[in-house]
C-alpha cells in the first residue's frame, strides 16, 4: 500500500525504480538466454536442427504473447489495488490470472499434442526440418502450462514490487539448464544423449522448475493469494475483468507478430544477404529492447500502485522518470551500437555484403533508441494506469500504416532496399513513441487539473 504522507524526494524516486528495473533487466536478459543456450548447442547437430529449433519456437513465441496478455493485464489491477490499500482484491486478481494462465497453457499444449504437425507445415516447415521440429514442439508445447504459470507467476511477484525472486529464479534455472541441456543434447558416459529431443527435454524440465518455484514465492508473498480460494470467483469479476484487459494486449502482440511475419516476406525478395542482414540485426535489436524491458516493469510497477493510490500527479512523475531513465540509457546504447557497428557486424559475418548491409540497419538502429525507449517505457506506465487498448491502437498505425507502407515505398519503389526497410522501422519507431508520450501525457494532464480545483476550492 502507498502511504498517503510519504514524498518522496527524486533522488528516492530514481533509487527506487532502479531497485525496480535492473533486477527485472537481468531477468530478462536470463529469459534470453534460455532460448539461446538451446540454438548454441543445437548448432552443432547441423543446419536442420537449427531450423527445427527455429521454427518450433516461433510458434512458441505466439503463446508466449497470450501468456503475457494475462500477466501484464493482471499486473496493472494487482498495483493499483495494492496502491488503493486493497490486499484482498489484489489477491483475487493474482488468483484469477494464475487460473486464466493455467486454463490458456492446458488448451494450448492439447492444441500441440494433437496438431503440431500440420500447424509447422503451415508455418513453412521443410519436409527435411519437419520430423525433429515436430517433435522438439510437442516436447516443448505439450507441457505449454507450466511455461504459462512461470510468466503469469513472475508478473504477480513483480507488481507486488519484488523484481529480485523472478530474477533469481531466472538465474537459477539457466544454470540448471545448460547442465541439463549439455547431457541430454550430447550424452555424458553411457548416455548417447538424445540430440533435439534433448533440447526440449531440457527445456521443458526447467519450466516445470521455475512454475514450481514461482508458485511457492507467490504463497509466501503478501498476496498469499491461496488463502481466500474458491472455484466460484473463477467466474466472478476479477476474472472478467482480466480477459477484458488481456484482448487489447493479446491484439496488440498479434498485430505486431504477424505484421513482422509479412513484411520479412517482402525482404526475402530483396536476396538472400540483405535477409540475412536484417536477421541478424534485429536479433541484436531484440538485446537493445532488454535495456529499457527494466524501466517498462518498473514503470508499471510504480504507475499502478500510485495510480490505485489516487495520488495520480506521483504516479505521471514516475511514469516519466522511468522514461527517462531508459532514455538515457538506450541512447548510450545506441551511441555504442553507432560507432561500432562494423566490428559488431563482423562478428556474425565475414561477408562484405553482409556487413555493409547490417552496418546500415544499425545506423538506423542507433538513431532510434531514444524514440524505441519511449516506446517500450510508456507502454508498461500506460499500463499500469489501466490502458491497454492505446498501445493497441499505436502498434495497428504504426505497424500497417507506417512500417509496411514505408516498406513498400522505401524498399521497393524508391529502390532503397534493406535501407528502405530500416528507415520505414524508424519511421514506425518515431510516430509510436511520441504518440504514447503524447496519450500518456494528455491521460493524466486532466487528472492533474482536476485535483488543482480541487486543493484550491479547499483552500479557499
Amino acid at each position: 500500500m502507498v502511504s498517503a504522507e510519504a514524498q518522496l524526494s527524486a533522488r528516492k524516486k530514481i533509487s527506487l525504480i532502479l531497485s525496480l528495473a535492473v533486477p527485472a533487466m537481468l531477468e530478462q536478459i536470463l529469459h534470453t538466454l534460455v532460448g539461446f543456450v538451446d540454438l548454441f548447442f543445437v548448432s552443432n547437430l547441423g543446419a536442420t536442427a537449427i531450423a527445427a529449433v527455429g521454427v518450433a519456437n516461433a510458434m512458441i513465441l505466439v503463446f508466449m504473447a497470450i501468456f503475457m496478455a494475462v500477466g501484464v493485464s493482471a499486473s496493472s489491477y494487482i498495483t493499483q489495488s495494492i496502491g488503493a490499500g486493497k490486499p484482498e482484491a489484489a489477491a483475487a486478481y493474482a488468483r484469477q490470472a494464475v487460473v486464466l494462465s493455467a486454463g490458456l497453457g492446458i488448451v494450448c499444449g492439447i492444441i500441440v499434442l494433437l496438431f503440431a504437425e500440420p500447424i509447422l507445415r503451415m508455418m513453412g516447415a521443410e519436409p527435411q526440418v519437419l520430423g525433429e521440429a515436430v517433435v522438439y514442439f510437442r516436447i516443448v508445447g505439450g507441457p505449454a502450462i507450466f511455461l504459462a504459470l512461470m510468466v503469469t507467476l513472475g508478473s504477480i511477484l513483480r507488481s507486488t514490487g519484488d523484481t529480485r525472486t523472478p530474477m533469481k529464479v531466472s538465474l537459477y534455472i539457466n544454470l540448471v539448464h545448460i547442465a541439463l541441456d549439455y547431457v541430454f543434447i550430447f550424452g555424458l558416459g553411457s548416455f548417447g544423449g538424445w540430440g533435439v529431443a534433448g533440447a526440449a527435454w531440457a527445456t521443458a524440465l526447467v519450466r516445470i522448475l521455475g512454475s514450481i518455484a514461482l508458485f511457492v514465492a507467490v504463497h509466501r508473498s503478501s498476496l498469499a493469494i491461496w488463502n481466500d480460494f474458491s472455484w466460484r470467483e473463477t467466474c466472478g469479476g476479477p476474472a472478467k475483468e482480466i480477459i477484458q484487459r488481456s484482448l487489447p494486449v493479446i491484439a496488440e502482440k498479434m498485430i505486431m507478430r504477424f505484421g513482422v511475419l509479412v513484411y520479412y516476406g517482402a525482404i526475402i525478395r530483396m536476396g538472400t544477404q540483405a535477409y540475412a542482414a536484417h536477421m541478424i540485426a534485429s536479433n541484436l535489436e531484440s538485446l537493445m529492447i532488454l535495456a529499457g524491458a527494466g524501466f517498462e516493469v518498473a514503470a508499471t510497477v510504480l504507475v499502478g500502485q500510485y495510480w490505485g493510490a489516487k495520488r495520480s500527479r506521483d504516479a505521471y512523475s514516475f511514469g516519466m522518470l522511468c522514461t527517462w531513465l531508459g532514455l538515457g540509457l538506450m541512447s548510450i546504447f545506441g551511441l555504442a551500437l553507432y560507432l561500432c557497428a562494423p566490428m559488431i557486424a563482423g562478428i556474425f559475418t565475414q561477408d562484405a555484403a553482409i556487413i555493409e548491409y547490417v552496418v546500415i540497419a544499425l545506423t538506423f538502429m542507433a538513431l532510434y533508441q531514444p524514440p524505441l525507449a519511449l516506446l517500450v517505457v510508456l507502454r508498461g506506465a500506460l499500463q499500469g494506469a489501466g490502458d491497454t487498448k492505446a498501445p493497441m491502437y499505436a502498434t495497428a498505425v504504426g505497424m500497417w500504416l507506417v512500417r509496411m507502407v514505408g516498406v513498400y515505398l522505401f524498399g521497393f519503389q524508391m529502390g532503397m532496399g534493406l535501407a528502405g526497410v530500416w528507415l520505414s522501422i524508424f519511421c514506425d519507431v518515431l510516430i509510436r513513441g511520441i504518440f504514447l508520450l503524447y496519450l500518456y501525457r494528455k491521460r493524466f494532464l486532466h487528472i492533474s487539473r482536476a485535483e488543482g480545483m480541487e486543493t484550491t476550492e479547499r483552500i479557499g
